[in-house]
């Protein structure tokens, strides 16, 4: 009985297995690769521990915001191996989350502050207060914001940023903490398989043929459109913050 933990959210794919005793991972680095390469890591690290697709009964995945192309990665695989297959659940958890939990564990909990480059000089944002059982959301959904914005998150205990070291030095004006930044702020996707077992951590994908990640904003074609129509696109698909 396998657990897959993938998130791709960022310049980092990351993958990871278990099966309850031996937990493996593995990741590739850069632009664009998450498509060529996610597969092969999947498949080489259920190798390593003798296991194949079929006997994957949980999928974890990172559900944004981040790169819209990357997250459609991991979203694809995760429907893949769980659509039609009612034996297999699947849960997600914020991408923002993923890359923060080893920090703010390391620090005994508190409060988490991690954001991410969401270009036109804005980041995306997630806050949460982390205790030894339970996480519990801050602000709601990450969303985009400018990064002054961050100071009405109070005085988290941690900040991490997968970020320039332009944005990281505006983040330090409204925060007071340097944040965490470079390969340290990149998602580990074992610390999926951490937040599975505790409250908040994660949520359950119940439909997932309808489900979609979280783009923390509309895609430039939709926001062009809305401008236009002066009203939301209807079937929307991303989830607003």
């Amino acid at each position: 009985m396998i657990t897959l933990a993938i998130d791709t959210a960022t310049a980092r794919c990351t993958v990871a297995v278990t099966d309850g005793v031996a937990t493996q991972e593995a990741h590739v680095d850069g632009p664009r690769r998450h498509t060529r390469e996610a597969l092969g890591l999947v498949d080489g690290l259920l190798r390593e521990i003798g296991a194949d697709p079929g006997d994957i009964v949980a999928v974890l995945s990172g559900d944004g915001p981040g790169s819209f192309t990357g997250l459609r990665v991991a979203t694809s695989i995760a429907k893949a191996l769980t659509w039609g297959r009612p034996a297999v659940t699947w849960h997600v958890s914020p991408s923002l989350l993923i890359q923060g939990m080893p920090h703010i564990t390391a620090q005994g909990g508190g409060r988490l502050l991690a954001v991410t480059d969401a270009l036109r000089g804005d980041l995306y944002a997630g806050c949460w207060d982390v205790v030894s059982d339970r996480i519990a959301p801050v602000n709601g959904f990450p969303r985009s914001m400018a990064p002054a914005d961050l100071a009405a998150f109070g005085s988290p205990v941690v900040v991490v940023g997968d970020i320039s070291e332009q944005l990281a030095e505006a983040v330090r004006a409204a925060t007071g903490l340097t944040p965490i930044t470079g390969a340290a702020a990149l998602p580990d996707a074992r610390a999926l398989l951490t937040l599975a077992r505790v409250s908040g951590g994660t949520a359950a994908v119940t439909d997932p043929g309808r489900w979609s990640p979280t783009y923390g904003r509309p895609v430039e074609a939709q926001a062009v459109w809305e401008r236009k129509h002066g009203r939301i696109l209807p079937d929307q698909t991303y989830r607003p913050g």
